[in-house]
């Protein structure tokens, strides 16, 4: 079947080989790991805080507790932000009233890039999930900086282009697949699997409910595969965290 063909794309180990002659297009069913192809030095060297410690005009820094919002949907689109540590969720809410959870980021992201390109109202919540110390810069304060540090702006174009393909992955995984392989790529997904870093050995526990915002499903669904996965030895829990073990990929490549 097609599916068998696209698993290639999928690395649980960092790897240096050379890139690969152009292959034919991935069946829509694929599900990629794989950072974007294009100027994966950049992406995968971006380190944005050493050139926003250098900012002295436009730039503060706010420390938030677990709960708190950074900015609401609706408000005013005129700063950038970055994660200097915790995490962030971003979420939006329908005109009835019906939330969903679009993101949950981790330290090293930006955020409310959106400005960037002209957006004057933000489209999602932004609210932290952990504590967290969150950069706000403003948008003229980094409009500048893109123009004055061609390299920053390289990279961080090669970051936002990470990100995106990530995205359309994540669309492409809830239009085509399980909600049970959707669950395991997200968990992998977080401990770092298939990213250019390396795994990370213990991710923080996440609620029941947000897990099953972030792939479309109910709570009990998510209990249950969370349980079939921990007696599968995919997972397992160790006081506040949660390891993920690479063999959850095969929950991923079965068919």
């Amino acid at each position: 079947m097609a599916s068998k063909r696209t698993a290639a794309p999928i690395k649980i180990t960092k790897t240096h080989s050379a890139p690969r002659a152009s292959s034919p297009p991935a069946s829509p069913i694929a599900v990629n790991f794989s950072p974007v192809d294009l100027l994966p030095e950049l992406a995968s060297s971006f380190d944005p805080h050493l050139l926003l410690t250098k900012l002295s005009v436009g730039k503060s820094t706010q420390a938030y507790l677990a709960g708190e919002s950074v900015y609401s949907q609706g408000d005013a689109a005129d700063a950038v932000f970055y994660i200097q540590n915790g995490r962030v969720k971003l979420t939006v809410v329908s005109k009835s009233g019906k939330e969903a959870v679009v993101a949950i980021l981790p330290a090293g992201s930006f955020f409310g890039e959106g400005c960037l390109a002209g957006q004057p109202l933000r489209m999602a919540t932004a609210s932290i999930d952990q504590k967290s110390t969150i950069v706000r810069v403003e948008r003229r304060a980094m409009v500048a900086t893109l123009h004055e540090e061609p390299e920053f702006a390289e990279r961080f174009l090669a970051y936002l282009l990470t990100r995106n393909v990530r995205m359309e992955s994540d669309l492409v995984d809830h239009l085509f697949n399980s909600s049970e392989k959707r669950l395991a790529r997200l968990l992998l997904l977080m401990a770092n699997f298939g990213q250019e870093s390396k795994p990370i050995p213990l991710i923080a526990r996440m609620s029941q409910e947000t897990l099953a915002e972030m792939i479309g499903t109910t709570r009990s669904r998510v209990s249950f595969f969370m349980n079939r996965f921990r007696e599968m030895g995919f997972i397992d829990y160790n006081g506040g965290g949660m390891h993920v073990h690479s063999s959850l990929v095969s929950v991923v490549l079965h068919d």
